[in-house]
């Protein structure tokens, strides 16, 4: 199975917009064994079938993912707006919706659940302290279980995000590291924000992006090693601050995603660290 300078390659399942069968068919042309699984299936009407189609496959989940049906992601307002656990409307189904992929993720032995708090804002106190709150909420689940929450980057930058889990102080809360939406959002450099969050740094996601030139819009997700992440200097520094997760390769843009995830699988592979 592939692996880059040591690390597992993984691919995210929802990347592929299909079914597990059909996952689990990309994954064997891949040569692909690790999978960081989306779980929102596993919590709807057919969860049951979902859940037992995933043990079938004997998989290595390097890392589960939970969303929000709530999520608007049609803009960078509307995501600040509606994004993860930050919202008053959305909050009680989105807790349950978190506290049952907790309970998921256990289940079929991942140690991590990864997924987006919504926006850290530091200047509103209020709203600061709902969010610590919430948050330590489904740590303490996630921690009775066995289970690290890992909050992606992006939404705010790698100072407000170190600062959040500082005061947090919770043990079950770390990171999962996307360097494209560093960019997409306009949050700064991915591998200074690598450095600075490297302590909580457990998985990684290999994804590119391009920055926007219009302030206030998304910047463009393009192919791994066809945008501004630079592989080569973000691996190096993944390496230099020990890192020791897997790597995943997420797609959620384009319109042949299985052959920009076999680009990324196959430049990740070359790279000799």
């Amino acid at each position: 199975m592939r692996t880059c300078a040591g690390w597992p390659v993984s691919v995210c399942s929802w990347s592929l917009r299909s079914d597990v069968e059909a996952v689990a068919a990309a994954m064997r042309s891949l040569d692909i064994g690790s999978v960081h699984l989306a779980l929102r299936p596993a919590l709807e009407k057919d969860g049951k079938a979902y859940r037992e189609a995933v043990r079938r496959q004997g998989w290595t989940i390097s890392a589960t993912m939970i969303d929000f049906p709530s999520e608007d992601y049609s803009s960078l307002g509307s995501i600040q707006a509606t994004g993860g656990i930050v919202p008053d409307a959305s909050w009680e189904a989105n807790r349950a919706l978190a506290l049952g992929a907790i309970d998921v993720a256990a289940s079929l032995g991942a140690t991590f659940l990864s997924l987006h708090l919504g926006f850290i804002d530091h200047a509103q106190p209020a709203i600061a302290r709902k969010l610590s709150d919430r948050t330590r909420l489904l740590a303490d689940a996630a921690a009775k279980r066995g289970v690290e929450l890992l909050l992606e980057t992006g939404q705010e930058s790698a100072v407000d995000l170190r600062r959040f889990l500082e005061t947090m102080g919770h043990p079950a809360l770390k990171i999962n590291f996307d360097p494209a939406n560093m960019i997409l959002y306009d949050k700064g450099s991915p591998v200074e924000a690598v450095r600075a969050l490297a302590p909580w740094i457990r998985h990684v996601h290999a994804k590119d992006a391009v920055r926007t030139k219009a302030p206030g819009t998304w910047g463009t997700e393009v192919p791994w090693g066809d945008g501004e992440v630079g592989p080569a200097v973000f691996l190096k520094a993944l390496k230099e601050t020990g890192f020791r997760g897997a790597l995943a390769i997420e797609r959620e843009a384009g319109d042949d995603r299985l052959g920009d995830i076999r680009k990324a699988a196959e430049r990740l592979t070359a790279y000799a660290g």
